[in-house]
């Protein structure tokens, strides 16, 4: 009977990530509006449970989009260097304080609406950073973990405020997520 007792309460705290099925983002700036996304916990788990766990924390709220690529992808996620009412001159190296993450590979293509989670060299070093996809890139495919899929909003992603230069660095004022809601 203890060990019943003590597998549903195993039960009970991974299953309160894995109740989280998506993300709502509000963006402003030069985008205005809501994108929502369909998390993947069957395929990414331990990502989508990370980024659950930061959305509920507040931790992307006022988060800046930036590194975004003209027909490639918008990048943001950046909850230490990424803040908008901070310097923004460091964002895309930073993370949050949870740990870094296995990678979860799929079989599912880099297409325009996916969500994959950004890393280093590392394949192990995903943190607290994503990119929405704006085209197709079969060059990640496998490479990289794919944590969702955008189900509306995607007009909102394609008017993301554009980068300059091979790394997509955006100048002046990003967009920013001004809240991300975690919803089932």
């Amino acid at each position: 009977m203890r060990k019943l007792a003590s597998t549903s309460a195993l039960f009970a705290l991974l299953g309160t990530a894995a109740m989280a099925t998506g993300l709502e983002i509000e963006v402003a700036g030069e985008a205005n509006g809501t994108i929502k996304i369909d998390l993947l916990e069957d395929v990414a788990p331990n990502h989508v449970a990370q980024i659950t766990e930061l959305a509920e924390e507040g931790a992307y709220d006022g988060v800046v989009f930036h590194r975004v690529i003209e027909d490639f992808m918008a990048q943001t996620g950046d909850v230490q260097f990424g803040r908008a009412d901070g310097d923004t001159a460091r964002a895309g190296m930073g993370g949050s304080e949870k740990p870094d993450l296995e990678a979860e590979f799929s079989d599912i293509a880099f297409e325009k609406g996916v969500v994959g989670m950004a890393r280093s060299q590392s394949p192990d070093s995903a943190n607290s950073q994503f990119f929405i996809m704006f085209d197709e890139a079969p060059f990640l495919n496998g490479e990289y973990t794919v944590v969702g899929k955008v189900t509306e909003g995607q007009d909102v992603v394609d008017a993301i405020k554009r980068g300059t230069g091979p790394n997509g660095a955006v100048t002046g004022t990003p967009d920013v997520m001004k809240t991300v809601t975690v919803t089932e």
